[in-house]
């Protein structure tokens, strides 16, 4: 009998382990930070509430303190660029960045700090709690901090006039069912996120325009963007509106508010442009959309708000409605190893715009961005693919769709190929890209690929490319359908690539080891499963 007791709570433990719950945890954040447009600095003071959603007691909490990865020659931030041919004349010209003035306290009490053991990781600290952070139980820790930011090279920073604050403020690591994740800042390799609410109060010089994540709650600085930009759509071949300031003071404060994001940029520049809209969604839902670009004659971004509509209709029809109440499009200076960065609600584009259809097609990917990256949270180190590869995969039927272009291919397309139906159009560019040397498994690490080329080929045009032999297998109406189902279901939650693979699995009704399996396989794909 007490054989069969123990063979009965071995089977009882077994369900419970293989039906265990998902869980995330959650951060509140309210951040006060002004900009000293003179000595390129922030100083800011930040409230945190971490929940611990997770079954495990916490000893400690892993923080991000990203500007420090541009401190000094030895993070492993300027260690990858300067190993990276193709990126390290970045580092022609350039000034330091860093984070200081950081003093930690935890529910008012001050807290001790350690350092991660890697030299090269000086831009993540070890937050040591002083009593264990219980399942279900919050923690509020406080901190102020000073940002130098650097010359713009990678992501956050000056140049210009111009400011891209990014990866700015203290933010905790995530901890999910495989750990913590407390990597460094990388140049090639993205982000992993808690998904947070926001509250951020920015103070900057009257004369600046401002593009954040969120919603700007001051109500008569939102009128005269929306005023002014609307003016500017209204006329477009006219001289713009300008923005002039609301009062004679030195400074504003403005204030953004967010839920249910994993980030926050925000960028301010005093030539901006305000370019004003609304889209309205399938469904009858209504999002406010904003431009902002340089003070320039006979650019095309005068019309580039279309572009941001466009792009924000046809991924919420392909694959999920867009959750949010603000879209932003933000010009940013020239990169030399980048079209653009996104965040939520909000994506800087850097590349030059040489032609409507290139820069139509990188706005389109990086507002798909706010699918994969924001409204899909998967861990973009880890898995850059699902982030890069699946958003590539709608840009190119988005360029297809509305320019027979490719972004990978420019002008390089014969014109009898760019005069065929949209689905010929694909097959072709798609054929073309399958004889392009790709030696690395998509499911590689980001940090692990050995050039950017091989980065971006991989992550980018090789996970596209697998999902087109899928969805020529399937057929593309149940493609879709996979897609939405797969947002519906894993929508401002971690998704792992198993993931993925159970959501299609479950919408298409069939196995799908076989594909799935080319995650894994090196070198290009010779032959369709």
């Amino acid at each position: 009998m007490r054989k069969y007791l123990i063979i009965l709570l071995l089977c009882f433990t077994s369900t419970a382990f293989a039906q265990e719950k998902y869980w995330q945890q959650h951060v509140n954040y309210n951040i006060d930070v002004a900009l000293n447009d003179q000595d390129k600095s922030l100083k800011g003071f930040e409230t945190i509430v971490y929940k611990n959603n997770s079954p495990s007691e916490l000893d400690f909490i892993w923080f991000h303190i990203w500007p420090n990865a541009y401190k000094q020659e030895s993070t492993a931030l300027f260690q990858q660029i300067k190993n990276d041919t193709s990126r390290v004349k970045k580092l022609d010209k350039y000034t330091h960045g860093s984070i200081e003035g950081l003093n930690f306290k935890v529910n008012g009490k001050t807290a001790e700090t350690e350092a991660h053991p890697n030299p090269q990781y000086i831009d993540v600290i070890k937050l040591k709690l002083k009593s264990p952070l219980k399942p279900g139980d919050s923690v509020t820790i406080t901190i102020d901090f000073k940002v130098k930011l650097p010359s713009y090279f990678s992501r956050s920073g000056f140049a210009d006039g111009e400011f891209m604050v990014c990866q700015w403020y203290p933010k905790p690591a995530v901890f999910d069912k495989n750990g913590w994740h407390e990597f460094p800042y990388l140049d090639m390799g993205e982000f992993y996120s808690d998904y947070a609410t926001f509250k951020v109060n920015i103070t900057v010089p009257s004369d600046y325009v401002v593009g954040a994540t969120g919603v700007l709650q001051n109500s008569d600085e939102l009128a005269l963007y929306k005023s002014i930009g609307a003016k500017n759509v209204a006329n477009r071949t006219a001289p713009p509106v300008v923005y002039k300031p609301i009062n004679k003071n030195a400074t504003k404060k403005l204030t953004y508010k967010i839920d249910s994001v994993p980030d926050f940029a925000w960028f301010a520049d005093k030539d901006f442009v305000i370019q004003y809209d609304t889209v309205k969604l399938a469904s009858g839902k209504v999002i406010d959309a904003f431009n902002y670009y340089h003070n320039k004659k006979e650019t095309l971004w005068s019309n580039s708000i279309d572009y941001t509509k466009d792009a924000v209709r046809k991924y919420s029809n392909w694959v999920g409605e867009y959750e949010y109440p603000v879209v932003q499009v933000v010009e940013g200076p020239a990169n030399n190893s980048s079209g653009g960065m996104e965040y939520p609600t909000i994506t800087l584009i850097t590349s030059p715009d040489a032609k409507k259809e290139s820069l139509d097609g990188v706005i389109a990917h990086e507002i798909g961005h706010n699918w994969f990256m924001s409204m899909l949270g998967s861990n973009e180190r880890q898995h850059t693919w699902l982030d890069e590869g699946l958003n590539t995969y709608f840009q190119f039927r988005y360029e297809a769709e509305k320019y027979r272009a490719n972004s990978i291919f420019g002008d390089a397309i014969p014109a009898d190929v760019k005069a065929l139906p949209e689905k010929e159009f694909l097959d072709r560019t798609y054929g073309a890209m399958a004889s392009i040397p790709m030696k690395s498994a998509i499911e590689t690490p980001s940090d692990k690929f050995t050039s950017s080329d091989d980065y971006s080929m991989t992550s980018y045009i090789k996970t596209a490319l697998w999902l087109y032999i899928l969805e020529n297998s399937v057929g593309r109406d149940k493609m879709d359908i996979a897609f939405k189902h797969y947002f519906d279901k894993w929508k401002n939650k971690h998704p792992q690539p198993e993931d993925l693979k159970a959501s299609f699995e479950e919408s298409l009704g069939t196995n799908l080891d076989k594909y799935f399996e080319l995650l894994n396989k090196p070198g290009s794909f010779s032959e369709q499963p």
